[in-house]
């Protein structure tokens, strides 16, 4: 009797631990200040809109994306199109994009790198700072976005795929949404963005420092977003 009542007061305890977290997790993501929220709404329909009429872009899979808790999501890269695109479409207001350093230097760049809170990298040297940022960002219960080829078609040209999404993914709670974009080359021609299912690569925990493991998983996660690119 004396062990249930134990277990009973533990469950009890642990539930609201839970409650707590989810708490402070939602306590944290209101913190957006209200006039980058006002604006970022305005810049979101202004770039949805105009991804459907000159793109005329068909969006699938949204159904893929979880309404709460972290996520990252990973696309393949082709154009300037891919972030904005992704960034309306994706169904969260919380998710951060992961971009070079270089796009500050144009005004409208770096006007929506303010407006998204845009995650700057150096693509030269590798930043501590950044990966802290994007761990900080997914333990708040947000999202990343991430293009693993690193730069425009980087598979095209020849570049090692990052590992960079990997790592937060071995190194968070957050699931991977492969993101698989097509067409749009141009204005007029129509462009395709699919979200794929969630994937879990938590049973990769305990190995997550080993090489063979951040490639698998680097593998994996491109090889999900080509396939919806197809």
């Amino acid at each position: 009797m004396k062990n249930k009542e134990e277990k009973d007061l533990k469950d009890d305890k642990d539930i609201k631990k839970e409650k707590t977290n989810k708490k402070e997790k939602k306590n944290k993501k209101n913190k957006l200040p209200l006039g980058k929220k006002i604006a970022r709404v305005i810049v979101k329909g202004a770039i949805f809109a105009y991804c459907k009429v000159v793109y005329r872009a068909k969006i699938m899979g949204t159904e893929n994306i979880p309404k709460d808790g972290s996520v990252i999501f990973c696309g393949n890269h082709r154009s300037f199109l891919d972030p904005p695109l992704i960034e309306v479409t994706c169904k969260r207001d919380d998710t951060r994009f992961l971009a070079k350093k270089e796009l500050a230097k144009n005004k409208f760049m770096a006007f929506l790198g303010n407006v998204f809170d845009a995650i700057l990298v150096n693509r030269d040297e590798k930043d501590v700072t950044v990966v802290k940022e994007s761990l900080r960002t997914l333990k708040q219960g947000n999202c990343i976005a991430i293009f693993p080829e690193g730069t425009r078609n980087g598979l095209e040209k020849g570049e090692k795929v990052k590992d960079g999404a990997s790592y937060f993914a071995l190194n968070s709670d957050a699931k991977v949404i492969p993101v698989g974009i097509k067409g749009g080359e141009k204005p007029f021609k129509k462009a395709y963005i699919t979200y794929g299912k969630p994937i879990d690569f938590s049973e990769y925990k305990a190995t997550r420092k080993e090489k063979d493991t951040m490639d698998k998983v680097t593998d994996e996660i491109m090889n999900s977003i080509l396939e919806l690119a197809k």
